[in-house]
């Protein structure tokens, strides 16, 4: 190799994975030597083009060093064969070695995917500097990629801290509401969970039902606004009452309106429209299929919620009453499919739902009620 000092890689440098490809042992001995000197300590050697695609998978080299001519497999097949992996690294140099240095075979080479060049006979300062030039690109890129890595957790994290308080802001505000009538805050919870459930039973995607499950709690945001001699009245509603407490319906969408966020707009859509019926009797006279379906579920649990539990104008049903009296309704009151899905459920659903539903996230031990039409009918 003669006595000409050669320049050691940098240290960072020194643990870099280098794949050496050449058909000729001799080639393959005298490029380990140089790179030895070099400092490099993880090189791995083949003689068999057809072997680098394991090897690159098994090793994962930061960088390839092949020959572009050689029999069975070329250089280029080669890294047509590396394609794939290539892509998948992001950055991963191939260094060219080869004794054609016309411009068709460098095109070729370029297209294929190598990085740079070294002609035959190599020259070692040559060999030498041109890895060390690959190897910083390649380092440069994981180093981005590690940061890049670490930003995105941040971001996502960041993004966690936001939502986890976006809802529990709506859990406040519904507690706001429920607390003027539940003080047990547990109807919200209890309705959100059910309609969860009866919503999977429907078929509604799992991002439909987590939102369904945070939506449903919202349903009576608007009875902030209807005065506690209405609202807490221990007798059934006069009629302009009625008329007063269905306006709960359009303060609620209003508070609600207006949002970018999925989970609002349906929670909007939810306040404004839970008190319809499938015949059309409703708080706004809406039926069937043109109330969402959010709507109608969650009617169903409130109803069946409100009749099992005691409210200031009335005691408390016993499940099996109020379960005939869901089914009672079907194809008037309510939606005939979400009464069958209603039926589905087991008893402890009903009366004790699971603490969450997979899949829908949870709000907590929290709360939410209305004078409902039943009650004032």
């Amino acid at each position: 190799m003669g006595d000409r000092i050669l320049p050691m890689l940098p240290t960072r440098l020194r643990e870099a994975r280098v794949l050496l490809v050449d058909d000729q042992e001799l080639n393959l001995r005298v490029l380990r030597q140089v790179l030895e000197r070099a400092g490099l300590r993880n090189i791995t050697l083949t003689q068999d083009p057809f072997a680098v695609a394991p090897l690159v998978a098994l090793h994962q080299p930061d960088l390839i060093v092949v020959d572009l001519h050689m029999p069975g497999m070329d250089g280029f097949a080669v890294m047509e064969a590396l394609r794939p992996q290539l892509d998948a690294a992001g950055y991963l140099p191939i260094l060219v070695l080869t004794a054609d240095v016309t411009d068709e075979a460098r095109r070729r080479a370029l297209e294929s995917g190598a990085r740079d060049f070294l002609t035959k006979p190599i020259d070692q300062m040559e060999v030498i500097l041109r890895t060390r030039n690959l190897l910083e690109t390649r380092m440069l890129y994981l180093e981005l990629e590690l940061k890049n890595s670490d930003l995105d957790r941040k971001v996502k994290e960041r993004t966690a801290q936001v939502e986890a308080a976006q809802l529990e802001t709506l859990d406040r505000l519904a507690r706001t509401a429920e607390y003027r009538d539940d003080q047990t805050g547990r109807h919200v919870v209890r309705v959100g969970r059910v309609a969860a459930l009866l919503g999977r039973i429907l078929g509604l995607d799992e991002e439909t039902v987590r939102l369904l499950r945070l939506a449903a709690p919202l349903h009576d945001l608007g009875k902030i606004g209807i005065p506690d001699s209405i609202l807490l009245a221990p007798r059934k509603l006069e009629a302009w009452e009625f008329e007063e407490m269905k306006k709960h319906t359009l303060i609620g969408s209003q508070i609600l309106m207006g949002s970018t966020s999925n989970l609002l707009q349906l929670a909007e859509r939810i306040a404004m429209t839970h008190h319809e019926r499938w015949d059309g009797r409703g708080y706004h006279q809406i039926h069937g299929s043109d109330i969402p379906l959010a709507s109608r579920i969650v009617a169903v649990c409130d109803v069946f919620d409100a009749l099992t539990h005691e409210r200031p104008y009335k005691s408390a049903w016993p499940v099996d009453l109020a379960v005939e009296e869901i089914n009672k309704g079907r194809g008037m009151h309510f939606d005939p499919a979400v009464v069958d899905a209603f039926s589905l459920l087991a008893p402890d659903d009903l009366v004790n739902p699971a603490e969450s539903v997979p899949g829908a996230g949870g709000w907590g031990d929290r709360p939410i009620d209305v004078r409902i039409q039943v009650a004032a009918t």
